[in-house]
């Protein structure tokens, strides 16, 4: 038996005990506990590694410490890539990471970061919170015994670091490239060599010429990686990535002992991390554009040829994965709050943007 067979018997054996005992009061923790959170950033990464900390640093002012967050970046108790196991068994009480690196275990938990030309970081919270896209992170949740909320945005992320320019689609073929999720597998559409690395390990292998290019986030998280002092060469507009939600995830089992209060702070928690962060990626990234390009970096855009074949690519991901029902299901409300969404924004705040740039020049 597989584990989603093995998770959905249970469940309705799980019903029927219920029916069996209503009413019985539900089992809180009591007393002070110390909670373990396990991320998918090296310590001190720019941004994301703010938001795991203010998750965890909220969660424990908001409770008055009785629950006090302990955060172990990646490889302090498990590796980056370790997180979703160790809170699925229990080793760990939480992680904070992105999703997207977790399509191994469903493809659909790509949405809870980023797919390609998938949605900007507003028109995700417009879904996440307002158009059922919580929900169905809940629901694919429960198949893992999880508890999850988006914890932080990046953002719309860079199209990536290379050490050549791209002037065609051919020029991906054979080339070593450190690009996470649905994006990537678009990318190895291209003939390009998809490596998924941890991103306190991106600069080493950029470095020691394992992989020919990287996309990390944006300026400010890239410059702070030092990804400038390897290439000079760098794509500011990416199709893998408008706007990457970054979640915090409980083991359902931990997170259903806390008290009422405390499952609505850790939610409140997550929520304000979300906002924080995003803004505080967007406030950072145009100061340190600008100082890339004073340092010499040439800022570039891929030529619509490249875009057309990002695109092509992309759709083809999605088409493989149409048939898995909770995948599909996802991409269809996913794509239909986004064209909802946009449709609006661009009539609004595309149309300002666009007079106040030409008003103001």
């Amino acid at each position: 038996m597989d584990r989603r067979s093995f998770l959905r018997t249970s469940a309705l054996g799980g019903t029927a005990a219920a029916a069996a005992g209503t009413l019985a009061a539900p089992a809180y923790a009591q007393g002070k506990r110390t909670l373990t959170l396990v991320t998918t950033w090296g310590r001190g990464l720019a941004g994301v590694h703010d938001a795991a900390q203010r998750c965890a640093d909220t969660i424990t002012a908001m409770t008055d410490g009785d629950l006090t967050v302990d955060l172990k970046a990646a490889g302090e108790l498990v590796g980056a890539f370790e997180v979703f196991d160790a809170v699925t068994s229990g080793q760990a009480d939480m992680y904070h990471g992105a999703d997207y690196y977790f399509v191994g275990q469903h493809p659909a938990y790509a949405f809870f970061t980023a797919v390609p030309f998938g949605m900007t970081a507003q028109e995700l919270a417009n879904w996440y919170y307002q158009d059922g896209g919580h929900d169905l992170h809940d629901e694919l949740g429960q198949i893992f015994g999880l508890k999850s909320f988006l914890g932080g945005n990046t953002g719309a992320q860079a199209g990536g670091w290379f050490r050549k320019e791209i002037n065609g689609p051919e020029d991906f073929n054979g080339l070593k490239f450190r690009m996470p999720g649905l994006g990537g597998k678009a990318l190895g559409k291209l003939g390009a060599s998809v490596q998924n690395l941890p991103g306190g390990e991106v600069y080493q292998a950029l470095a020691s010429g394992a992989i020919d290019g990287t996309e990390w986030i944006g300026p400010w998280a890239d410059e702070k990686a030092g990804f400038q002092e390897i290439t000079k060469i760098y794509y500011t507009a990416g199709f893998h990535e408008p706007g990457a939600g970054l979640s915090l995830a409980f083991n359902r089992d931990v997170f259903e002992s806390f008290t009422p209060a405390q499952q609505k702070i850790c939610e409140i928690a997550a929520g304000e991390a979300h906002q924080f962060n995003l803004s505080q990626f967007l406030a950072e990234n145009g100061a340190a554009l600008q100082r890339l390009a004073a340092g010499g970096v040439k800022i570039m855009e891929f030529p619509d040829a490249v875009w057309d074949a990002f695109g092509a690519a992309s759709m083809e991901v999605h088409a493989e994965n149409m048939g898995d029902p909770l995948y599909k299901k996802v991409y269809d409300s996913a794509m239909a709050s986004m064209t909802s969404s946009s449709a609006w924004i661009q009539r609004s705040e595309g149309t300002y943007r666009a007079q106040r740039d030409r008003v103001l020049g």
